[in-house]
């Protein structure tokens, strides 16, 4: 996606629909859904990366 210049004078306004609560709540979801599968890949290889060193040791 490319940089849209502005011409001297004129104003790009971009204005979006306010959301709905079904697609606010959707999205909240999704978010929350997101963060906790970050954190359990993190979880898993941090325990991973543990299990490596007892190995090794």
């Amino acid at each position: 996606m490319g940089h849209i210049k502005e011409p001297k004078g004129v104003d790009f306004v971009i204005a979006s629909d306010p959301l709905t609560d079904k697609a606010r709540q959707e999205i909240s979801e999704f978010i929350r859904n997101y963060k906790n599968n970050v954190k359990n890949k993190k979880a898993k290889s941090v325990t991973t990366a543990q299990q490596t060193k007892i190995a090794h040791a």
